[in-house]
């Protein structure tokens, strides 16, 4: 019961996402943590991502009944209680046991759609199972073709209504503080992490007790020996097919009987074909600025992505949303949602299913509270005369 009452009042302590981060590393080994908060190289579109929305500036418009809003939207065809789903992120469990289950639990119980990653540490049919609700599943396109088929074929008898394929990963980036860490998937031990989890003991007895995380939906794969390229780049890379094109993306929405979504596009030529494609959606996304550095911002990127597919697509945009003003800023650039990704990551981190339902509580008082401020009742009414010229 005393902790239980101490969790609760870390969490309502924390007023936002920045607050929410700084419980994540207080808890957190270093390696694990890095592995979540860092990005490719020197980090610059890590950056970039927050500066883009630091840099929109909002116009208000006065005397309007705003005494009721309504944040709700349409969302790939379907209602969702906020402009907003979570995005795909790998090894969740690592930050919490079962956190991936922990953050598509509180996304089912917020009304918001929850996209599962095949490099989570939970099964799709145990997220399935235990959080049913809107699901998408993200794939990776790996080099086995009959494990990819696989899991795409899981994913549609387990009922989610979507997949999302990414693109922007043909090899992992040179993420340089994993290198520094000592982290790995699969995981070593080495005397610098192991210091790093004594050193933490409240994430270390958790582990103790649960056992290490599985990378469920890739544990009977063997990544490609390493050479030169992916030798200098994540560990996480080395199951992906670099020679994914085009025409393997056209079987792929031949086959997938459900709604097809596209994350990792910046290019709105690329996003152009994939519309004429018939990709049901288009997630504007430079990978969290975990990839390639010195790319646009996903934010500065999005408004040609929107022009080039002239309201015939749906498109999302991920990274650097910290903030519900940052969904509302997306929102009047032309897209239709946000993906978080960081966000419930941090809070799962920092107290579990509470924490990413904290992170998720704590975008939706700040995005009606901009509504409000900003004299827009309805999330379908932002628009551009909502934003400073």
């Amino acid at each position: 019961m005393s902790n239980g009452w101490a969790v609760a009042r870390k969490l309502t302590g924390a007023r936002s996402i920045d607050e929410l981060r700084r419980l994540a590393q207080r808890r957190l080994p270093r390696a694990i943590f890095d592995f979540f908060d860092g990005g490719a190289q020197d980090e610059i579109v890590l950056r970039d991502n927050r500066d883009a929305f630091r840099r929109v500036r909002l116009m208000p418009r006065t005397l309007v009944d705003v005494s009721s809003v309504d944040p709700s939207v349409e969302l790939l065809a379907a209602s969702a209680s906020l402009p907003m789903a979570v995005a795909p992120t790998g090894a969740a469990g690592y930050g919490w046991p079962n956190g991936d289950i922990a953050i598509a639990k509180a996304a089912v119980a917020a009304g918001i759609p929850y996209t599962l990653s095949t490099s989570a540490t939970a099964s799709i049919e145990e997220v399935a199972r235990r959080a049913p609700g809107r699901l998408w599943f993200q794939a990776y396109i790996l080099r086995d073709g009959e494990a990819l088929a696989g899991l795409i074929e899981r994913a549609r008898a387990a009922d989610y209504e979507a997949l999302m394929i990414t693109v922007d990963l043909p090899v992992g980036g040179k993420r340089e503080r994993d290198f520094r860490n000592h982290l790995s998937f699969p995981f070593h031990f080495t005397p610098r992490n192991v210091l790093d989890f004594a050193c933490h003991p409240r994430w270390s007895l958790a582990l103790l007790r649960h056992g290490m995380p599985v990378v469920e939906n890739l544990k009977n794969l063997r990544p490609a020996p390493a050479d030169a390229g992916n030798k200098a780049a994540s560990s996480v890379g080395r199951y992906y097919d670099p020679s994914f094109d085009w025409s393997r993306l056209q079987q792929l929405r031949d086959t997938w009987p459900r709604k097809l979504i596209v994350k990792g596009v910046l290019c709105s030529d690329d996003a152009r074909r994939l519309s004429a494609m018939g990709c049901d959606a288009i997630v504007v996304s430079n990978h969290g600025g975990r990839q390639l550095d010195c790319v646009p911002a996903s934010l500065n990127a999005l408004s040609a992505v929107v022009q080039a597919v002239a309201g015939r697509t749906p498109v999302l945009v991920d990274g650097g949303v910290r903030r519900g003003s940052d969904i509302f800023k997306a929102r009047a650039l032309g897209a239709q949602g946000v993906l978080i990704g960081r966000a419930t990551l941090y809070g799962v981190a920092a107290a579990g299913q509470c924490g990413a339902a904290r992170a998720i509580d704590i975008l939706r008082e700040e995005f009606v509270r901009t509504m409000q401020l900003c004299g827009v009742p309805h999330a379908n009414q932002i628009g551009p005369s909502a934003l400073f010229a």
